[in-house]
Order: structure tokens, then C-alpha cells, then sequence
């Protein structure tokens, strides 16, 4: 009876099994074979569902991922949720199915999990709602899934997440989301980070974590998190700022695919089904105002798909209605204007802006073809530009009348006011009766005073920047854009201005004017200093820039107001960068508004400084100060302080540079108000990146110093102190990527920089304060993670360029020996003496401190790598050696590791036995600029004794290290080193005892070393986090 049962067992598996590999070929054969299973269960209801597990048992064992498998699967999944004729056991076999994939899920077999949790996703996916499955096999599968989405392969967590998902809406599994939530931000697999997102449910938990997925830098994952967007979200429900961040990131993303998911979200779900396919609805729910430029790409982005449909009599003309009344002076003829909204100011700019630009490239296209392509071309041109025509007003005069009535609507319309400003780029105005027209509305927008309103204590106070025309800079930049368009000619712009200039700058040469008439006047001189281009088109008119600069600006920054002060400091920054030279008086005046004038007259003279020195170089802004250029910083020592802030006296002699460093550490506790988000700090520290970075085109004496500048930098980028400065260390940490790899000179820079940056973080050296133990051990880390920044940035391969011009110095002179001399003080091997010179400079007793920070060094040391071709280098590097092991010596993990190095250096030394003279040795030193005594003997082997072998036994370790508790200090120092003794003929017993006990102390010092643990700190970070007693941090203070 038995043996049938299997046989039968045997035949329903073999069906089965001939079922599945048919279903593998195609998915036309799903249908007909799903009946025949489903005939073969109801037959056998008991035996079936082993034989169908016994028949899938091989899909477990298929690792790939193919077609074949995965219509296996979807065809598994399918039977597994279909319920035949009555009297079918569907629910049954779901059950004992579902039993038989979580006993698979906890196998060993990775592949085995893998299809285990990927049937089991596909059935939770595809289960009807009539299903009837126990409450507590459900509570298995989800306990499982949640266990394997913590799984160490990425697909099993994958679909581990994916059987979660449909579980993860309901409220009685809260766990699942918190689980989801944990997961996201950890997970390291993009794959499962996408399936993580799209099984997110819609909440305000989950939102901000889909919200940050869109900037997730796996392609599929973004991707996601727009989809989960569109389809989960809509468009009422999100913040105004929610929307233009989704838009803003979407459309401007780097990936096709991912941009035409966010473009289909927003035609699909928020510009079809919300604002029913009008694009100023859409633009109504992102507040233009506010984010102007993500509304003029989202119209970009619809025009360019050809969305924007324009209706008949859609134009701006509709807004320009003849009025009543007629025959005004000129016989022009007055209009009712209709107010529009922002929304529509922004989408006719965008519209005539795209037509206009369409209608130039068809008309360009037409004159570079020929024939029916070159036709077809000129009409498509000749259609936009008709379009263009009948959207804009009609006349110049309907323009300047529509612009003006929106200016007179008050602050509520100068957006849109603006807007209209713009839109006359489109405008001709070659006609004279045109022109004439526009400049006496220009005349209107440059003679405006700025607007302003009384504060509580009913002082007046300017409404917007203080220094821009209108008090914004955007309304400035469209009337500077629309003034040049009207003015094209040569000179005209500036002829125009100045006029304007000269009216306005006499009260404030007569000085009878008040703060107000000041930043009036100083505003339209800033506007014509950034639109022209050289001082040659604004000589010969009303007013010279020479009377500017004396007249206005100069007395400006001493004026009384500070307002005044800040926008005459602008407009000299703006006046030095049209100078062929800096003139004197202009950066004195700079000069000393940043060192004497109040926080925010400093901000803007530090800019107008930093883009001086960048433009002429700070060589040529020291020149025209008459500043010695021999300056008196330049030791590594020696710190920027040699000047106080706000003090009185004159600070001509100080070089811009040392200026600018001295600005970058002063404390500005006064400092409240920033320029653009930016404080002070951040100015000058990317300015002085800038100039780092450009230092091959300010050759000078400058370069002398940079080193220090660089030093600076990477300490305020690792200070603990300056954690609130994150703008300022995302620009550094981009400058820093980039720094090394530009120039040979940048990496001579860095390495002489190495030095004195660690001398500055280490606490208790060179004077640094230190604190508790846990501040010491904080401040170490950092240090250390300077030291390994520093050598990565050494290790960075040159960009190909000036790579190619070292190799060519070279082919040209074959003779000369350029590696050695050009590359040393770049490369690894100088940064390797000026380490090992500075360990080795510490005498024997040292604090605390000190012990660490040489352990700090040697650790850095042995990290660095010589080329064979330095053989000079390598024999004072071995000669070096000995005695910064020695300084070390109490380390036991560090003394190997040097004398690992040590052996290294012989290894590849191509004359071991010849030693370095001290010429040859003194002038590698030189051109490293260290200073360090050779003389001592610093063979990294003792010298044998010409004594004889002692006969007394060889002391035990525990006597060994008794006797160096024992001795003193001066004794037991790792650094002295037997000395050679002259052989000679005879001597007494006695002195034959005593050089041989001092051999034998010599090598036990050795073992001792070797042997004792207390000295050793462990791994890398203990050993220099840790301070083992208060005494130590006591004596590094």
C-alpha cells in the first residue's frame, strides 16, 4: 500500500513538473495550463500539495534571474491564489504552500531565501480580498519577511520589503513602517532603497523621507520617489515649498529618466487633473513671487513639449483697453489698463522670451540651408514672430503706459512690474519716435527715489538692499537690461547714466544732501559701474570717473550713515575692478573700512578686497599701497595676530594677504547681520581659496606665504570650533578636492603646509591650550583626521596637463636632474624629511603632549612611499630614521612599523654600504628649508664594541624591565646610541667590563621596548584619543 502511495506521489510530482516546464517558454500557455493544475489539485487534494513542492524544489536551486524563471514564478503565484470548482481546497493549499516558503526563507542557501521571499512577495501582491488565510500563519509570514529584510543579500531583502508593503498601510501593523523607516536612511543597496520608498504608505511620517529620496544618488531610486509622488500625494495636499523643491529637483535632474517621470507627474497628475490643463492655474499653486525660476521652467518645460495652447484673443492687449477720454498732449491716445496678476506677468515673459528665441534660431537655420528645408525654415520663423507680434502691445507708447500704471499700483505690482521690464527686451525700438519714448521713461525709472517707510521708533528706513536701484538687485539688473536696449549704440548707455549721475551727485557734492539722496545717487552709479565694460566709453561726459571716485565714493565711505557707507564701499569694489591699476586712495579706503568700519561695512569691504586682489593680484594691490613686500611674516611661527581691529592707527604696512588672514581669525562677536547668508568667516575664507587656487597667476612674493594661508584654511575646516560655518566647509571641502591635483606648486604648498597645521591642532603643543581629558582626546582625533586629509591630498594624482608639462621639462633637458630638484618638495619623500627632521628635533624627555604627538606623525610616516630614484633622499631619510625611532621607542607597535620602514629604505637603496655626505645632505635640507644637525651618529644599527663577549649570563626580561623601572630617565632614553670607540691595543679588564655591561644594557633597552605593554595604546584611534591620567592632560596644557 506504501509503495503505491509513493508511486502515485511519484506520477502527481512528474505531472506537475511537466506542467512548469511548459509554462516556461511562454506566458500564451499560462491560461490553459493554470486549468489543467488546478484539475490535477482537485483530483489529489491531499498528496498535492507535497508533489507540487517537490516539483518546484529545483526553481530554489536556479540562481539566475532569467525570463524562463521568472514566468515559473509569476505562473506559481497565480495558482497559488486561484480557487477552481466547488469543493476545491485552495485555502488549504495556500496554507501548507506558505508553510513550505517560510521553512525556505530560513535556509541556508542564499538562493533558496532569494525564491522563497520572491514567491511569497508575488502571492501577498496578487491575493484576492476573499482569500481566507489564518491570522496566525499571517503573523508568521510578516515576522519572517521582517527578519529577512534585515538579510545580508540585497535581493532577498529586496523582496522581503515587497512582501511588507501591502501590510505596511494597515494601522494595527505600525512596526512595519518603523521598520521601513529605519531602514531607508541606512540602507546601502539602491535597489532595495527604491522598493523601500515605493513600499512607503502616504503620511506626513513618510513624506519628508520620500521628499529626501528625489536627491538619493541611485538613478531608480529618484526615479521612485517621483513615482510615489505622483501617484501616492496630491497636489493640495503638498506645501508651496514643497511643490517648486519636487519641480525644481526634477526637472533639472542630471538623468532622462528621471526628468520624464517628474515631467509626467506634472502633466499628468497636477496639470491634467488639477488645473485642468491650464498652465496659470499651475503656476498660481507654486507662488512665482517667491520662486520665480521654478515657475519660468516649468512654462520652458510645457512650451517645449507643446502644451501651451494659445487661444484666440489670448494677448497682453486684452489688459490695454481704449479709454473714454482722448487727444492727451502728443496726440497719443489714453487707455484703461487692467492689473494682471504675477502669475501672468511670469507666463507671457516666458512665452515671448521662447518665441522670440525660436524665431531667431528658424531665421538662422534659413540662412544656413538651402532650398525647401531653408523655405520651410523662414516660415516657421516668420509664424513666431507674427505670434510674437500680436501678444506684445502694439506701440511703445501701450508698453510704457501698460508698465507705468503697474508701478503706480504700488509695492504689491512691483513684481509683476517687473516682469513687464523684461518683456520689453522683445520690443523694436530702432524707430527714433520709439526710442525717444522709452528714454523718457527710463529717465523716469533712473531719477526714482528709493522707497522707504518709518519703523517703530519713527525713524526712516530704506525698503529693500540700500545699495541697488529700486532696493533690489533684479529690478536693477531689468532697468540696466532694458536701458541698454533702448541705448545700443556705442557709449550711449553710458553717456545716458552719467547725465542722470551728474544731477543726482550735486547735492552730495555740495553736501547739502541727505542719507536717502545719497543711496539714490550711489545706487545709479553702482548700476552703471557693473553694466559697462572700461572707463573709455564713460570719458568726455557730464561727469569724469575720476570726479566719481573723489566727489562721490571716497566721501561716501566716511559718511555718517552706514548705509552710505556700505553702498559707497560696493561701488569702490565695482570702481578698482575697472581699473587698468589700483589707484592708492581707493584701496586705502578699503583698507580701512574693513579694519575700522562696523560688521557690515566690513563684509562688503572684504569682498570688494578679495575680488580686487583676485582681478589685479595682490601683489599689484600692495604696489599701489606702497606696501614693502618684504614682509615680516613668513616664519611658520609666527601668527597673524600683529593687528587689532577697530584700533586707530594706520595699517599701510601690512600686506593685503596678511590683512586678509588676520580678518579671517579675529573674533567678530559684534557681527549680527550677514550679506547673502554669508558671515564674514565665510567671505574671506573662499576668497582666499580663490586665491590659493589661481596662485599660478599671481607670481610674487606672495607665494612665499601661501603655505600659512593653506594651513589656516585647513584648520578652520577641522576646527571643532567652527562647526556653525557649514557653507563655508562645503565650499572648502570642494576646494580641497580639487586644490592638490591643479598644480605641482599646490602640492609644495601642501607639504610645507603639513607642519605647521599640526603644530596648530595638536593640543599642548606650541602653546595650544588643552582641557579636560575628554576635550584632549576630542582635539587629538581631529588632528590626526587633518594629518590623514593632508596625506590623501598629497597622494592625488596631478590632472593630465601638468603632468604633461613636467614629462616635456624633462624631454628638453635630459641632462639636467629635474625629478629630484622639481618634485621634492611635492612629493611624498619631502613630506617624509620634513616629518621625520620634526620627530627626531624632540629631546629625549617629553610630556605627554609631546609622546602623542610624535606617535602621531610616525603613524602618518610609515604610511609614505620613495621612489627609487631618490637615492639621496633615501640615505638622509635612513639617517633620520634612527633617531625618530627612537623617540618613538616606548611604542612598540610604531617601532616595528619603523623598522619595517627602515628595511624598506635599505631594500631599495642601490648602494647600501655608501653613505650620504653631509654637502649632499645639507643641501636636500635646504631645499626643503629645514634646518637639522647630521652630526651625531644615527645609524639605525648599534656599532659593535671592539670589547670583549661578556661571560655574565643574559639578564631575564623581569630583570630587564626591573632594571629600567631602576634607572633614571637620562639611562633608559631610547635615543642614546652606543658610540664608535676607537680600536686600540691593550686596555684594563675593568675597561673591557664596562663596555661590555653597556652593550648589554644598550639591547636590553631593546627588549624592553619590545616586550613591555604598558607603554603600547592599542589600534590607531586609542592611541591617540586616549590620555591615560589627568596628569597628562595637566602637562599638555
Amino acid at each position: 500500500m506504501a509503495i503505491g502511495q509513493l508511486e502515485g506521489h511519484r506520477k502527481l510530482s512528474a505531472k506537475i513538473a511537466a506542467i512548469l516546464q511548459e509554462v516556461r517558454s511562454s506566458n500564451a500557455t499560462h491560461r490553459r495550463k493554470l486549468k489543467e493544475i488546478l484539475a490535477l489539485r482537485l483530483s489529489s487534494p491531499a498528496e498535492f500539495c507535497g508533489a507540487f513542492c517537490q516539483a518546484l524544489v529545483p526553481l530554489f536551486n536556479f540562481q539566475r534571474r532569467n525570463s524562463s524563471s521568472q514566468r515559473t514564478i509569476k505562473f506559481v503565484s497565480t495558482f497559488a491564489c486561484s480557487s477552481g470548482e466547488k469543493g476545491d481546497s485552495a485555502d488549504e493549499f495556500l496554507e501548507n504552500f506558505l508553510s513550505f516558503l517560510l521553512l525556505a526563507a530560513t535556509a541556508a542557501n542564499k538562493t533558496a531565501r532569494f525564491r522563497a521571499c520572491q514567491i511569497v512577495s508575488e502571492i501577498i501582491m496578487r491575493l484576492p480580498d476573499d482569500m481566507e488565510v489564518s491570522s496566525e500563519l499571517w503573523d508568521e509570514v510578516i515576522e519572517c519577511m521582517k527578519i529577512r529584510a534585515g538579510d545580508k543579500i540585497p535581493t532577498v531583502r529586496t523582496f522581503a520589503i515587497r512582501s511588507l508593503a501591502r501590510f505596511a498601510n494597515d494601522s494595527e501593523n505600525r512596526d512595519i513602517l518603523e521598520l521601513f523607516l529605519e531602514k531607508l536612511p541606512l540602507e546601502q543597496n539602491g535597489d532595495v532603497r527604491k522598493i523601500l520608498v515605493l513600499s512607503l504608505p502616504p503620511s506626513s511620517e513618510t513624506f519628508s523621507m520620500i521628499i529626501d529620496c528625489t536627491l538619493d544618488v541611485n538613478e531608480s531610486a529618484r526615479k521612485a520617489a517621483y513615482c510615489v509622488l505622483a501617484s501616492k500625494f496630491s497636489l493640495q495636499s503638498l506645501s508651496i515649498k514643497l511643490r517648486a523643491t519636487i519641480l525644481q529637483r526634477g526637472l533639472a535632474e542630471r538623468s532622462a529618466a528621471v526628468a520624464k517621470e517628474c515631467f509626467r507627474m506634472m502633466k499628468d497628475e497636477w496639470l491634467e487633473k488639477c488645473c485642468n490643463g491650464n498652465p496659470i492655474a499651475l503656476l498660481k499653486f507654486l507662488d512665482v513671487e517667491t520662486y520665480e525660476s521654478v515657475g519660468e521652467t516649468v512654462v520652458s518645460t510645457l512650451l517645449k513639449a507643446g502644451l501651451v495652447k494659445l487661444q484666440d484673443g489670448q494677448t497682453l492687449r486684452e489688459f490695454i483697453a481704449p479709454g473714454g477720454d482722448s487727444a492727451e498732449e502728443g496726440g497719443n491716445c489714453s487707455h484703461s489698463i487692467e492689473l494682471m496678476d504675477a502669475e501672468v506677468a511670469v507666463f507671457w515673459r516666458v512665452v515671448c522670451r521662447h518665441l522670440n528665441i525660436e524665431a531667431h534660431k528658424k531665421g538662422s537655420d534659413a540662412a544656413m540651408t538651402m532650398g525647401t528645408e531653408s523655405t520651410v525654415y523662414a516660415e516657421e520663423a516668420s509664424h513666431n514672430n507674427d505670434l510674437l507680434d500680436r501678444i506684445l502691445p502694439a506701440s511703445v507708447s501701450d508698453y510704457v503706459e501698460l508698465v507705468n500704471d503697474h508701478i503706480v499700483a504700488g509695492p504689491n505690482y512691483r513684481f509683476v512690474s517687473r516682469q513687464l521690464l523684461l518683456l520689453g527686451m522683445m520690443l523694436d525700438f530702432s524707430d527714433v519716435s520709439n526710442r525717444k519714448v522709452a528714454s523718457v521713461f527710463l529717465q523716469d525709472l533712473l531719477h526714482k527715489a528709493l522707497d522707504h517707510e518709518l519703523d517703530e521708533s519713527g525713524n526712516e528706513v530704506i525698503i529693500g538692499d540700500g545699495f541697488n536701484l529700486g532696493g533690489e538687485k533684479n529690478w536693477a539688473a531689468a532697468v540696466a537690461e532694458l536701458c541698454k536696449k533702448v541705448h545700443a549704440a556705442a557709449g550711449e548707455f553710458e553717456e545716458v547714466v552719467l547725465n542722470v549721475v551728474e544731477e543726482l551727485a550735486q547735492p552730495c557734492r555740495e553736501r547739502t544732501a541727505d542719507w536717502k539722496q545719497w543711496l539714490h545717487c550711489l545706487a545709479v552709479v553702482g548700476l552703471l559701474l557693473e553694466n559697462t565694460t572700461s572707463f573709455r566709453h564713460m570719458q568726455g561726459y557730464a561727469i569724469d570717473p575720476t570726479e566719481i571716485l573723489h566727489s562721490l565714493l571716497l566721501p561716501g565711505a566716511k559718511h555718517s550713515n552706514l548705509d552710505v557707507q556700505r553702498a559707497s564701499v560696493r561701488c569702490l569694489g565695482l570702481f578698482g575692478l575697472l581699473e587698468r591699476k589700483p589707484s592708492e586712495d581707493l584701496g586705502k579706503q578699503l583698507r580701512c573700512s574693513f579694519v575700522k568700519g562696523p560688521s557690515t561695512v566690513s563684509i562688503m569691504a572684504a569682498k570688494a578686497l578679495l575680488d580686487l586682489a583676485i582681478w589685479h593680484g595682490p601683489d599689484e594691490m600692495d604696489k599701489a599701497m606702497n606696501c614693502n613686500l618684504s614682509s615680516d611674516i613668513h616664519d611658520d611661527d609666527i601668527s597673524f595676530t600683529l593687528l587689532e581691529f577697530g584700533d586707530a592707527r594706520e595699517d599701510s604696512n601690512f600686506e593685503l594677504l596678511d590683512l586678509l588672514c588676520v580678518g579671517l581669525e579675529h573674533d567678530w562677536d559684534d557681527l549680527e547681520e550677514v550679506e547673502d547668508h554669508q558671515s564674514i568667516q565665510d567671505v574671506l575664507g573662499e576668497g582666499l581659496a580663490k586665491i590659493l587656487l589661481l596662485s599660478n597667476k599671481f607670481p610674487g612674493s606672495h607665494t612665499s606665504k601661501h603655505h600659512l594661508i593653506l594651513a589656516k584654511l585647513i584648520r578652520l575646516y577641522f576646527s571643532s570650533d567652527n562647526e556653525e560655518f557649514q557653507r563655508l566647509k562645503q565650499c572648502l571641502s570642494v576646494f580641497f578636492e580639487h586644490y592638490p591635483s591643479l598644480s605641482i606648486n599646490h602640492k609644495k604648498c601642501l607639504s610645507k603646509a603639513f607642519m605647521p597645521v599640526m603644530r596648530s591642532l595638536w593640543p599642548g603643543i606650541s602653546g595650544n591650550a588643552a582641557g579636560s581629558t575628554m576635550m584632549v582626546s576630542n582635539m587629538r582625533k581631529i588632528a590626526f583626521q587633518a594629518s590623514r586629509f593632508m596625506l590623501q591630498m598629497i597622494q592625488a594624482p596631478l590632472l593630465a596637463k601638468d603632468s604633461t608639462i613636467t614629462e616635456e621639462n624633462k624631454s628638453e633637458n635630459p641632462g639636467v636632474e629635474t625629478c629630484p630638484s622639481l618634485d621634492l618638495k611635492s612629493e611624498e619623500e619631502g613630506l617624509a624629511v620634513r616629518i621625520a627632521v620634526e620627530v627626531a628635533s624632540f629631546n629625549a624627555k617629553k610630556t605627554a603632549a609631546e609622546k602623542s604627538y610624535v606617535a602621531a606623525l610616525c603613524k602618518i610616516l610609515v604610511l609614505l612611499q620613495f621612489r627609487v630614484s631618490e637615492q639621496g633622499v633615501i640615505k638622509l631619510m635612513r639617517r633620520i630614521l634612527s633617531r625618530a625611532s627612537a623617540a618613538v621607542a616606548a611604542e612598540k607597535d610604531l617601532t616595528k612599523e619603523l623598522m619595517h620602514m627602515a628595511e624598506r629604505l635599505k631594500a631599495i637603496d642601490r648602494n647600501p654600504v655608501e653613505q650620504l655626505s653631509s654637502e649632499q645632505a645639507t643641501q636636500i635640507l635646504e631645499k626643503l628649508e629645514l634646518t637639522f644637525n647630521l652630526e651625531k651618529d644615527d645609524s639605525m644599527e648599534a656599532a659593535p664594541t671592539p670589547a670583549p663577549q661578556s661571560i655574565q649570563p643574559r639578564p631575564t626580561r623581569r630583570r630587564a624591565r626591573a632594571h629600567q623601572d631602576s634607572s633614571s630617565d637620562d639611562e633608559a632614553s631610547p635615543t642614546s646610541v652606543v658610540p664608535n670607540t676607537p680600536v686600540i691595543g691593550t686596555r684594563s679588564q675593568r675597561a673591557s667590563k664596562t663596555a661590555a655591561m653597556t652593550k648589554m644594557a644598550a639591547k636590553t633597552t631593546v627588549k624592553i621596548d619590545e616586550y613591555d605593554d604598558a607603554g603600547s595604546e592599542g589600534d590607531e584611534d586609542e592611541a591617540l584619543a586616549e590620555v591615560t591620567t589627568e596628569d597628562d592632560s595637566e602637562a599638555s596644557v
